[in-house]
């Protein structure tokens, strides 16, 4: 099932800030060679509006009115956290530092990632940690951001999270929507089941059509080898040049 068109972002979007809290740190150089603060933000942003939302669920309005990206010495690679409608992400300074020979590329996949979290619907906090990980990194795939380490497994839980999660939900997403295909795709139509109300797995069911532990099975059948790369039924869209 080919991609839906992108879904138009409001007009208006989040004011976009920048803080850096080291200048001397190696990692700003890098940073700033790399790319360009604000486009790889609304790229982030876009990504996020076209695989999260249809035409029909999008805001008319951002509810989201700023987005702080924050360079900082720290470990493991971004986070973020803020408030309804104020955001901030952690970058670290660090793994930019780590990442410098492909730093362009790495660092819009994990932007994208992280402004996911900024528009996602959480089913007022009780989806679990692997789903709500694992649509990040759909997001980040289907933009054509995905990093060249990436593998797809159908080993352990569907909800493990991160690629694990976002490969299984991009098997959802190319089998299309069985009962309601005009509502959109797999990930957007969940995505809109958590806007209210607390999460349950038999969206699964009503969305696709299964269990999500039988379909879980489904997807580990439908690949022979468990660390296979990317399977060709899963497009991506082509990244904007940078």
């Amino acid at each position: 099932m080919p991609p839906l068109p992108p879904t138009p972002p409001p007009r208006k979007a989040p004011t976009f800030r920048l803080r850096v809290d080291d200048l001397a740190h190696p990692g700003v150089a890098v940073f700033f060679s790399a790319v360009v603060p604000a486009d790889v933000l609304q790229r982030a942003v876009d990504a996020s509006m076209t695989w999260l939302y249809t035409r029909e669920t999008a805001p008319t309005k951002y509810v989201v009115k700023s987005i702080t990206l924050i360079l900082r010495a720290m470990d493991g690679v971004a986070h973020t956290t803020g408030t309804r409608t104020h955001k901030e992400i952690h970058l670290s300074l660090d793994y930019v530092l780590k990442t410098r020979y492909h730093a362009a590329d790495e660092i819009t996949g994990v932007l994208v990632h992280e402004a996911v979290h900024c528009f996602q619907h959480f089913a007022r906090g009780t989806c679990p940690g692997g789903l709500v990980e694992g649509i990040a990194d759909f997001v980040r795939l289907r933009a054509g951001r995905a990093p060249p380490h990436w593998t797809r497994s159908a080993d352990g839980a569907w909800d493990a999270g991160y690629e694990r999660t976002a490969y299984f939900l991009a098997w959802l997403d190319a089998r299309g929507a069985p009962t309601a295909p005009e509502e959109g795709t797999f990930v957007r139509r969940l995505n809109a089941s958590m806007r209210s109300g607390a999460y349950d797995a038999r969206i699964f069911e009503t969305l696709a059509g299964q269990p999500v532990d039988a379909l879980w099975t489904a997807y580990g059948a439908s690949f022979a080898a468990p660390n296979k790369a990317a399977p060709d039924d899963v497009p991506a869209e082509a990244p904007p040049p940078a």
